[in-house]
């Protein structure tokens, strides 16, 4: 019962997530946290940004160039190859913290730093698409933004980022 409160606890404490990209509406369990950093006043950039769909899914409408195109997509591809191998990370860092927790007595330091390892990657993966994310508005021009605020709707915002794929 004790390493099932434990794991759940833990699965909770690394759902920070990895993703600000378009994704499909957090689970309600989220809900509490977003209200949290909304209370306390957190300004919320997602909004300001443009998921790279958002993009694709309207480049014509935003009349993107050819150029633009080419280097939009070099911009993805290189977060790919990124993504591929943090992904990688987070897994292999996740099974040794299950491995870590299975036991019947948990070394503490040693689960927490390999806790950490878990969480460096996720963070990895959340600057990985920050970073993909500014790259994609700094090719896009003044009108061109201004377009897609427009078809993304009134305060709307990327969406939160989607669950970590590690599970535990």
């Amino acid at each position: 019962m004790n390493r099932t409160i434990f794991s759940v606890g833990l699965a909770g404490l690394l759902g920070a997530g990895a993703a600000m990209a378009q994704t499909p509406p957090r689970r309600p369990h989220h809900a509490p946290m977003v209200m949290a950093r909304r209370a306390a006043g957190h300004f919320s950039i997602r909004g300001h940004l443009y998921p790279p769909e958002l993009v694709m899914r309207n480049q014509q409408a935003i009349g993107l160039t050819e150029e633009q195109k080419e280097a939009i997509r070099g911009a993805i591809r290189d977060a790919e190859r990124r993504f591929l191998d943090l992904k990688w990370s987070v897994q292999d860092a996740s099974e040794t913290l299950r491995g870590i927790v299975d036991q019947d007595r948990v070394e503490e330091r040693e689960a927490l730093e390999q806790l950490e390892a878990v969480l460096k990657a996720e963070h990895e993966i959340k600057r990985t698409q920050f970073q993909l994310m500014i790259r994609i508005k700094n090719l896009l021009d003044p009108e061109q933004q201004r377009m897609l605020d427009e078809l993304r709707g009134p305060g709307a915002e990327a969406p939160e980022a989607p669950e970590p794929s590690s599970e535990f």
